[in-house]
C-alpha cells in the first residue's frame, strides 16, 4: 500500500517538473533594460537653437553650451538672382557648404520689397523685362521702389525663379526647411505703412503659395503667421508656420501685444492650430531676449507657451543672452524640451536565442519633447559579438509618428501661466531581427540607434545616457547559442 502510494507520489511529481519545464520552455528567460534618463541638451537635427545670417562655426554670440543644428538666413531675390534666368546657385551652394561644415542644415527667405532704400530686394533687372516697379514710402521714411508683384511681367519672372529654385534644391540634404516669404515687405505677407503698393491681389498671392508648394515637395515648408487666408491655404496644404515676435508681451502698445492678441487670432482664424501635428512650428523673437530681461517680463511664461504651441525652433537673431544668474537654467530648460526629444523608456528581448532564430525586441517609446520628429528617421539593432561578428538591422519603426503631450491652449488659466507641456503617451513598438545562420556561438551586445531615412548612419541623440562615439547606443547582453 505505502509502496503504491509512493509510486503515485513520484509520477505526480514526475509530471510536475514536466510541466514547469515545460512552462520555462515556452517562457525563456527575458532581458530588461530600463535606460537613464539624461538632461543634456541634445544636438538634433532640425530643432533647437537657431544661428541667424552667420554660421555656429561664426556666430561669436552662442554660448558653448547651446548647440546649434539649423543655420537661418533671408536674402533679397535681386542676390539669388542677379541676371534673369541665372540664380546665384554657387552662392547658395557655399552657404549650404559653410552650414554642413558648421554641423547645421540651412534654413532661408527670399525678399521681394525691401523698407530701405539703399538696400532694394527685387532684381534691378525686372524693369529692363518690362517688369512694374513703383515709387513708395514706408511711413514718414524715404522714398523708395519696390516691385509690383501683380504685373504679369514680374509675377511670370517671379514663379519662375521660385520653379528653378525648387528644381535645383527640394529635398537637399543640407536644407532643413524653406521659408514661404516674397510677398510683402521683407516677405512678411503685409505691405503695412506703405503710400501706395499695396499687397497683390488674392488671386496673386495663390499663385505664389502654390508655385513654393509644387517647387518644394520634399523639402519642408513654413509661413509667416500674418499671411492670412494664405496661410490657410498653405497649412491646408502641408505647411508649418513660423512666428517673428515672440516674447512680445507690450513692448508696442499697452493694450496689444503679439502674445495675447496676435496668435491666439490668427492662428484659429488660419485653422493652423493642429499644423504642427505635420508640419514644424518655427520661432523668432522680438527685438531679442535681452528685451524681455530689461521689461521685467517672465522667461517661464514666454518658453512654456513657445512649447505649448509646439516650436521645433527658436531664432534669438544671433544675439547675446541677457545677464543674470536665473537666465541659463530657465534657456536650458526649455532648450532640453524645445522640439522632438525621444526617450527610450525600456527594452526588452530574451535571454537566449539561436542563430537562424527571429528575435523579437519590445521597446517602450515617449516623445519628451514640443513636438514630433518629422522626418521618418528609423529605429535600427545591432548586434556585436566575438571575433568582430556584427548584425545590423534597419527595422520598419519610424520616429514620425510619436506625438508630445499637449496643453489646451488660449484658456484663462493658459494667459495666467502657461503650464509645462507633459510628455507624449507611451509608445510600444516590437522589432524584430532574423539572426545570420551562421553567427558563431557567444554572448553579443544590442545596441540601438535612430539611423537616417536611407542610410545606416545614426542621426539623433536619444535622450538617454549611454551613447557611443560612434552614435550607437549599447544596452544590453544576449547569448547566442547553439
Amino acid at each position: 500500500m505505502c509502496t503504491q502510494r509512493h509510486g503515485v507520489l513520484l509520477l505526480a511529481t514526475v509530471v510536475q517538473w514536466l510541466w514547469l519545464s515545460s512552462a520555462y520552455a515556452v517562457e525563456p528567460a527575458q532581458v530588461r533594460v530600463a535606460p537613464e534618463e539624461t538632461d543634456e541638451i541634445l544636438a538634433n537635427p532640425g530643432i533647437g537653437w537657431e544661428t541667424f545670417h552667420r554660421t555656429a562655426n561664426n556666430d561669436k554670440t552662442l554660448p558653448s553650451w547651446i548647440p546649434s543644428t539649423v543655420h537661418y538666413a533671408r536674402w533679397g531675390w535681386r542676390e539669388l538672382e542677379p541676371q534673369p534666368g541665372k540664380i546665384a546657385y554657387e552662392f547658395l551652394d557655399t552657404s549650404l557648404k559653410e552650414s554642413h561644415e558648421s554641423g547645421q542644415t540651412l534654413a532661408f527667405r527670399v525678399m521681394c520689397c525691401s523698407s530701405s532704400p539703399r538696400q532694394p530686394y527685387h532684381p534691378r533687372w525686372l524693369p529692363d523685362i518690362g517688369g512694374k516697379v513703383v515709387t513708395t514710402r514706408y511711413g514718414n521714411g524715404p522714398e523708395l521702389e519696390v516691385p509690383v508683384l501683380d504685373d504679369p511681367k514680374v509675377l511670370a519672372a517671379h514663379l519662375d525663379f521660385i520653379r528653378r529654385l525648387g528644381e535645383r534644391y527640394d529635398g537637399h540634404p543640407d536644407i532643413d526647411h524653406i521659408d514661404l516669404g516674397t510677398v510683402g515687405w521683407w516677405g512678411e505677407w503685409h505691405m503695412s505703412e506703405s503710400t501706395n503698393a499695396p499687397m497683390p491681389t488674392v488671386e496673386s498671392q495663390k499663385k505664389i503659395v502654390d508655385a513654393y508648394l509644387a517647387a518644394f515637395k520634399k523639402t519642408r515648408l513654413v509661413m509667416l503667421i500674418g499671411g492670412g487666408e494664405m496661410l490657410k491655404h498653405a497649412v491646408a496644404n502641408g505647411a508649418g508656420w513660423r512666428a517673428d515676435c515672440l516674447g512680445d508681451m507690450g513692448g508696442f502698445s499697452r493694450n496689444w501685444c503679439h502674445m495675447r492678441m496676435a496668435y491666439p487670432k490668427m492662428l484659429p482664424e488660419a485653422n493652423a492650430l493642429d499644423a504642427w501635428k505635420t508640419a514644424p512650428v518655427a520661432w523668432e523673437t522680438c527685438w531679442d531676449m535681452r528685451k524681455w530681461v530689461e521689461e521685467g517680463w517672465s522667461l517661464r511664461f514666454i518658453f512654456n507657451y513657445a512649447l505649448a504651441l509646439h516650436g521645433s525652433i527658436i531664432n534669438n537673431k544671433s544675439a547675446p543672452l541677457p545677464e543674470g544668474e536665473n537666465i541659463r537654467p530657465e534657456v536650458e530648460r526649455f532648450l532640453r524640451r524645445l522640439g522632438y526629444r525621444l526617450v527610450l523608456k525600456e527594452l526588452t528581448h530574451p535571454a537566449q536565442v539561436r542563430p537562424g532564430d527571429s528575435l523579437e525586441i519590445g521597446m517602450k517609446w515617449q516623445n519628451i519633447g514640443s513636438a514630433p520628429c518629422y522626418r521618418p528617421y528609423r529605429v535600427a539593432f545591432r548586434l556585436s559579438g566575438p571575433g568582430a561578428q556584427h548584425q545590423v538591422v534597419i527595422s520598419d519603426i519610424t520616429t514620425n509618428k510619436w506625438l508630445p503631450g499637449s496643453i489646451e491652449l488660449f484658456t484663462e488659466k493658459f494667459f495666467k501661466e502657461p503650464s509645462d507641456l507633459p510628455p507624449g503617451e507611451l509608445a510600444r513598438e516590437v522589432g524584430t531581427i532574423v539572426l545570420a545562420n551562421d553567427l558563431a556561438p557567444g554572448t553579443y551586445t544590442v545596441s540601438i540607434a535612430v539611423v537616417g531615412e536611407t542610410d545606416e548612419r545614426p542621426v539623433v541623440r536619444l535622450g538617454i545616457k549611454g551613447r557611443a562615439n560612434d552614435g550607437w547606443y549599447p544596452l544590453s547582453k544576449i547569448e547566442i547559442v547553439k
